[in-house]
């Protein structure tokens, strides 16, 4: 089955050059999953009784989905790509993702929704280093 992420890229009018479409296509997804996982585990610890105790965890969800959002959209657009800007949001991207899951992991032994939210930024900041090193 092919994604979306996938799909848009085929149907680009003009040449991509010599990017790996298939880790860019990665990294844009795990960018929008790692963006929903933290803005639900952000939204699931203020639901939590001890919400007080969870301000730096939501606090680093909040900022880890904006990132991953606004990666996903710099990776989406091609028309007059700049590869310092992208290595630059990549960069960005894998080091809040490496924070938060850092964060989330502190608290995944008591909250699941942690745990999952740690995995998603785990993945995340995973495929934003792999595009990294793929764009050279």
């Amino acid at each position: 089955m092919t994604s979306t992420v996938k799909g848009m890229l085929a149907t680009y009018p003009a040449d991509l050059g010599a990017i790996d479409q298939a880790k860019l296509a990665q990294c844009v997804e795990a960018c929008v999953a790692c963006a929903q996982a933290c803005t639900a585990c952000a939204d699931a610890c203020l639901s939590e009784g001890m919400v007080g105790d969870l301000a730096k965890c939501i606090r680093t969800d909040m900022d880890c989905a904006d990132i991953c959002t606004a990666t996903a959209a710099v990776l989406s657009r091609h028309t007059g790509y700049d590869a310092n800007v992208s290595a630059a949001i990549l960069r960005a991207c894998a080091t809040v993702c490496k924070a938060c899951a850092d964060e989330c992991g502190r608290h995944a032994e008591m909250h699941e929704h942690c745990r999952l939210c740690a995995e998603a930024c785990r993945s995340c900041e995973q495929a934003c280093n792999e595009l990294l090193g793929a764009l050279g």
